[in-house]
């Protein structure tokens, strides 16, 4: 609940197709909107990263992310893409009757998992069907973004992890254009293999500028 966008500020602040928030009551009311493959009517709905939000009757299909700064961005995604998405798993537990069961970084409970599958690493779950498709281990070489701590938002390949009894692990991270920091193995959550990235990435591809190239990214485009 902490980090979330409700679907009143998705509607009205950032695709502008209400004015206030009645009109976003008005919108919901119609069953217009899922997520996750769910018609929510509920305004203030909590949707998450990772969550993939569907308009059918506009056949538009949208993915949340985050962009370096660390905000909120609603990424444009294909009718393909918007059904499934990546879980992170934070638990591998067994329940009655000796069922082994996974619970993800949005509190799902997915019952007999691969048994390759372990905590931290992230699984290709299917909206539709509530099922695993696949799984990426958590692995040096494997791509990441980070969505915690100060670097929340960048992307880049796992490089090595530090383990710390007692403390927090750390992982060592670098990114597309060669700058290397390190995180809080919490923060760490792996979206594809080598290179090759399981979902669309934003404008950007998550690579942190610094603010002397910002600032002359933004000249360039006004000198245009």
């Amino acid at each position: 609940m902490r980090e979330c966008l409700p679907l009143v500020i998705f509607l009205r602040n950032r695709l502008k197709y209400a004015l206030n928030g009645s009109e976003v009551t008005k919108i919901v009311m119609q069953r217009l909107i899922k997520v996750d493959g769910k018609i929510r009517t509920d305004k203030n709905f909590p949707s998450g990263f990772m969550d993939v939000i569907s308009i059918e009757k506009t056949n538009e299909f949208f993915r949340l992310l985050y962009d370096v700064k660390g905000r909120f961005i609603v990424h444009r995604i294909t009718a393909e893409e918007a059904k499934y998405k990546l879980c992170k798993v934070k638990k591998l537990l067994v329940g009655n009757k000796g069922i082994p069961y996974v619970v993800t970084h949005d509190g799902r409970t997915i019952r007999y998992p691969d048994p390759l599958i372990k905590p931290n690493d992230s699984v290709q779950y299917d909206v539709e069907t509530g099922k695993i498709l696949d799984f990426l281990k958590f692995d040096s070489g494997s791509l990441c973004m980070i969505v915690g701590g100060r670097n929340l938002g960048r992307i880049g390949t796992v490089i090595s992890r530090e383990r710390h009894p007692g403390s927090f692990d750390i992982v060592h991270v670098k990114d597309a254009v060669g700058h290397s920091f390190a995180t809080r193995m919490t923060n760490v959550f792996i979206i594809g293999k080598g290179q090759k990235p399981w979902i669309s990435l934003p404008k950007g591809k998550g690579v942190k500028l610094s603010i002397a190239e910002e600032r002359d990214k933004r000249l360039n485009r006004k000198g245009r």
